[in-house]
């Protein structure tokens, strides 16, 4: 019998993309950080009138959180939802004419923005990025399997990390409860389930989660999750009253306006509904795409975490299906990709890479870094096609997986073998 017709020998090196080494990975990733920061630093300058006189310099999206914080200081928390008192807060906090940076978040959210707005603006600033990009960091690197230190380059330079620094943004702080959550639910899913509990301020990156734990049977970890929320919940009512309540579910209920109008740039909305309306096909329609494609991440995640082999793999479906399946991700909401990524190379570390998958890893990155420009300039939702991609080799393996070690798929593989497996 004839042996199989080999590939063609110039697609071999793609294939494998063997050349793709830890240290070159390193390299390029240490210059493309480089790159950023200078890039950061000359429009940090540029925006504060380094270069030249600028008469309405930016807002960072962190004064919308430190107005609301002052408000909530001040005794008045429901205003935090006025759009404008809380647009006065905010030139107050920044300068007058400030562009208006919006707040949708519960009142849970309230319980960290009061106590950084007891602090002058900068220092607040400042101190929330470090305080948040610190426990992101260790999360990824109890995630990874990278020996030493040539996985920080790589995370560093990812995208997402400058728009959540240059906007003051809390994905720091979403990424790393997200990632302690899939890191403790194997071994101690009450805390887990506490990790999740205190993402309750961007509830909608919590909506594919209990499918996954209830697919996968992690009781305890729900339990815990919602008694997390409901002591939030009580201690915000207990802090801001029910006024507040009612003002943010009133304020909540008219979001959807402005997103579906374009005030927030649809470039930057990296979902399918913010492709959809980059491409502009009209609200209805966009919200209708969202709802298929958030009923099939549910079915995707269900199954997955019901039948598959692979506990990293699990853990990588369910953040990036997360970020199909909610109608509202930006720029800086794409560390949870980068946390996809973590578990899916740590699978990868354990079994090997699968033809093509180093190749498709590194053109996230740059694809990540032109999905705005592209965007805003040609209407072509990047972002929304590296999210695909991503998810698209977490399937394949997670696939690969259980077709491997069909014993394996109940139950899956714990989390403690999987780091006792990686020194």
């Amino acid at each position: 019998m004839p042996s199989p017709r080999p590939a063609r020998p110039w697609l071999e090196p793609l294939r494998t993309a063997a050349w793709l080494s830890p240290e070159r990975v390193a390299a390029w990733c240490t210059i493309l950080l480089v790159t950023e920061v200078l890039i950061t630093l000359f429009l940090a300058l540029w925006q504060h009138g380094a270069f030249r006189p600028v008469p309405n310099p930016p807002s960072s999206d962190f004064v919308s959180f430190y107005a609301a914080g002052k408000l909530a200081l001040a005794g008045t928390p429901a205003l935090a939802y006025d759009r404008t008192a809380h647009w006065a807060a905010e030139q107050a906090a920044t300068w007058a004419g400030a562009g208006y940076q919006y707040f949708f978040y519960p009142p849970v959210f309230l319980l960290l923005c009061a106590p950084l707005a007891a602090l002058p603006y900068f220092v607040a600033y400042t101190l929330f990025q470090v305080a948040t990009l610190a426990p992101f960091l260790l999360a990824m690197r109890a995630v990874l399997p990278a020996r030493g230190w040539q996985w920080l380059a790589p995370v560093l330079a990812f995208p997402a990390v400058f728009w959540t620094v240059g906007l003051g943004q809390n994905a720091f702080l979403t990424a790393a409860l997200f990632a302690g959550f899939t890191l403790l639910l194997d071994r101690r899913p009450v805390g887990a389930g506490v990790m999740l509990g205190l993402l309750s301020y961007k509830p909608h990156f919590g909506m594919l989660v209990p499918v996954a734990l209830i697919a996968g049977g992690r009781r305890r970890a729900f339990a815990a999750a919602a008694a997390t929320v409901a002591g939030l919940v009580a201690l915000s009512l207990l802090l801001f009253g029910w006024s507040t309540w009612a003002a943010y579910l009133h304020a909540f209920a008219g979001s959807g306006e402005v997103y579906q109008s374009g005030a927030i740039d649809f470039a930057g909305i990296e979902t399918p509904f913010g492709a959809a309306r980059l491409l502009g096909v009209p609200p209805a329609t966009a919200y209708a795409l969202q709802a298929t494609v958030t009923a099939a991440m549910m079915a995707l995640t269900a199954l997955v975490w019901r039948r598959s082999a692979s506990y990293p793999m699990r853990c990588a479906v369910l953040p990036a299906a997360t970020l199909l399946a909610v109608p509202l991700a930006l720029l800086y909401d794409k560390l949870l990709l980068l946390l996809a990524i973590g578990w899916l190379l740590r699978a990868a570390d354990d079994d090997g890479f699968l033809p093509w998958e180093r190749l498709v890893l590194l053109v996230v990155w740059p694809a990540s870094v032109a999905s705005w420009p592209v965007g805003t300039a040609w209407h072509i939702p990047l972002g929304l096609a590296a999210t695909v991609a991503v998810l698209a080799l977490c399937l394949r393996r997670a696939w690969h997986a259980s077709a491997i070690h069909p014993a394996r798929a109940a139950p899956a593989r714990t989390l403690t073998q999987t780091v006792g497996a990686t020194p």
